[in-house]
Formats: structure tokens, sequence, C-alpha cells
């Protein structure tokens, strides 16, 4: 069995973490590019910040390549690929070298899913979070800037798929679930 990989894409806020609980829900896994981003701040010794998770993501980049993430996630995706799941999720793709990484080595058993919400209603959704990483409304504005700058707005403009995710949690489970029945029919 082929298994499906597909990358959920969106701007800090749009709903990326809520829908990984759909999928988790569903019995799909969801492996997390932020989590590894958290996760060797983390192992650095700094507290979760918006200035010390922006530095560990730069600085990875910077120092490894813009497609590292990805080429450190693969091996993750290959493992859960081997259990015959029909389909993964990524949480968090970012930019065109982390898309290009998988492309390359899924092919058509790679795809892009876009998540589309306001930038105002982001906003509101981040302050509700309370993450660490979050920080103010400066803080919303340069991750939103830095994260266009790798590719973020060219990956959910390209998507293959998309969600508009401007309503509630059960319009996106609506919404969710109506994908799901679209990416099942390709298996």
């Amino acid at each position: 069995m082929k298994t499906q990989v597909v990358a959920i894409c969106g701007m800090p806020g749009s709903g990326k973490g809520e829908l990984s609980k759909l999928a988790n829900q569903n019995g799909i896994p969801v492996l997390s590019m932020g989590d590894m981003i958290r996760a060797e701040t983390e192992k650095r010794g700094l507290e979760e910040t918006p200035g010390n998770i922006g530095l560990v993501v730069v600085s990875l980049r910077s120092q490894f390549g813009e497609q590292i993430l990805a080429e450190r996630l693969l091996p993750s995706i290959e493992n859960l690929s081997m259990t015959s799941v029909p389909l993964i999720l990524i949480e968090g793709i970012r930019g065109t070298a982390e898309a290009n990484v998988f492309r390359e080595y899924w092919g058509n058993d790679f795809s892009l899913l876009g998540l589309i919400s306001d930038e105002e209603l982001r906003w509101q959704r981040i302050l509700l979070r309370g993450r660490g990483e979050d920080g103010d409304r400066e803080d919303f504005a340069t991750r939103n800037t830095r994260e266009r700058k790798w590719g973020l707005g060219e990956l959910i403009e390209n998507a293959e798929y998309k969600i508009e995710n401007n309503s509630t949690l059960d319009n996106l489970e609506i919404e969710f679930k109506k994908w799901l029945d679209v990416i099942k029919s390709s298996f």
C-alpha cells in the first residue's frame, strides 16, 4: 500500500494545530515541524519565547540550509509509512525548500493542504491559545514576515488542496471531513 504524505501549510494562527487534532481523532498520524523547533529550543536550554523560537529556526536554516527541518523529518515519515498507514500529515511546513525535499522524496504521493484565514482572526486565535512562542502583535507581524520570506505564501497559494478557516471549530471539522473524503478517494 502506498502512503500519501500531505503537508499542512498556513500562516500563524490559521488552525494547523486544530486540523492536526482532527486528524489524530480520525486515526491519522501527524508529525509537527513546530514541535521540532520547540524541542530544539529546549535542547539548547532556551525559554520558549518568540525571540528564542525565531532565533533557533533562523539559526538552523542558516547553518544547515532552508530544507533542514524536512531532511530531519524524513526518517520519521519513512518509519511511519512502513507501518502501512495510508495517510500521514506533516503539520507546519513553512518553506518552498522543505516542500522540494518532500516532493523529491515522495513524488506524486506528496501534496500540500493550505489553510486560509484572515489576519485579524488569526491574531485573535493566537491571543487565546497562549503559547510561549506567540508574543505580542509585533512578534506576530515579525513571524508572518519571516515565514512569507521562506515561501509560505507561495505554498498556500499553490497547495493542491485548500480549506478556508474563518469560522468555527465545528465548521473546520466539516471542511476537514470533506477534504478527507477527497484525499481518501485517491488511495
